[in-house]
């Protein structure tokens, strides 16, 4: 007994899709593909990649900034009696001393940059 029905090969090989078919294929592997690469590929949009170079510049600013306030601070010559002042201060009131003090300030700015009290200050306690 032979089977009318054709192999898998030959249905494959006699199919020709209709155009509205292929256009759903092409617009499904277009949003698979664009799921995928931003869901776990890594890709972002111009406005993220934006957003997160910004933030980079910020942290790499208050780095900077912190990093001179911490040279200013040990520049002076009571910087020993300083340091001990402010480890006895408690977390959240250093910043102000160091901003007082006038460390946090960098040469042409009238404030100190966002943040980089908070930093020198943590700076210069890990060295304890």
């Amino acid at each position: 007994m032979t089977s009318s029905t054709p192999s898998l090969s030959q249905r494959i090989e006699t199919y020709r899709p209709s155009k509205s078919a292929l256009g759903w294929c092409c617009a499904l592997s277009i949003a698979a593909t664009m799921l995928v690469g931003f869901g776990w590929g890594g890709w972002t949009t111009s406005g993220t990649a934006n957003a997160m170079a910004d933030k980079a510049a910020e942290g790499a600013r208050t780095a900077l900034a912190a990093d001179i306030c911490a040279a200013q601070f040990n520049g002076n010559p009571d910087a020993a009696a300083q340091l001990t002042a402010l480890n006895k201060l408690e977390t959240w009131n250093r910043s102000d001393f160091i901003r007082k003090g006038g460390w946090a300030n960098l040469p042409g700015l009238k404030e100190p940059v966002s943040g980089s009290a908070d930093l020198c200050a943590q700076q210069l306690v890990a060295k304890l």
